[in-house]
């Protein structure tokens, strides 16, 4: 089975249980809701359900049904919290992991000629923006709207594009 992690438990919070976690996933409010399943990385057979969780400062705040003292909370200290594959909720229509969409071909919706490859992604706003390396290694940011982005295939990894105007460093 295969893991992801969530967020790096970084201390206690109080003294019944609650830690206070850096989040790793992109989705903490569906990660830390009453009732979400979790492990240790280290100890995945461990599983951790979410009592409560709730943004703090820029960390989150999570309590676990199984762990009710600040001395079990201790021993998670360092410790990260993984999701198992099987946990992990249904994605809405158009959302993507950042590990299905990393290494795509991007393709050109008209012709279906290879554009380049998506080597970063980087979430600055509204929406993502994906990072096109071009066969001659010239780099382009693409913005992930539904003028751009005709179609995702993340069985193929291939991205269908329409590209306008200016988005390229065209000579």
């Amino acid at each position: 089975m295969q893991y992801y992690d969530v967020a790096k438990i970084l201390t206690t919070h109080g003294l019944n249980g609650e830690v206070k976690v850096a989040v790793i996933t992109d989705f903490p409010n569906e990660r830390f809701s009453a009732g979400s399943e979790l492990a240790l990385k280290d100890q995945p057979e461990e599983v951790l359900t979410v009592k409560s969780g709730r943004p703090f400062k820029q960390f989150w705040l999570v309590q676990f049904e199984e762990i009710t003292d600040i001395d079990q909370a201790e021993k998670l200290k360092g410790k990260t919290l993984v999701v198992s594959e099987a946990n992990q909720q249904e994605l809405p229509a158009g959302s993507y992991y950042y590990r299905d969409i990393l290494g795509c071909q991007v393709l050109d919706n008209e012709t279906g000629s290879l554009i380049g490859e998506i080597t970063d992604i980087e979430a600055p706003g509204a929406n993502d923006i994906w990072l096109v390396k071009e066969e001659n290694g010239k780099e382009f940011w693409l913005p992930y709207i539904k003028d751009v982005v005709k179609k995702v295939d993340i069985e193929h990894k291939q991205v269908f594009v329409e590209l306008m105007e200016g988005l390229r460093d065209e000579d």
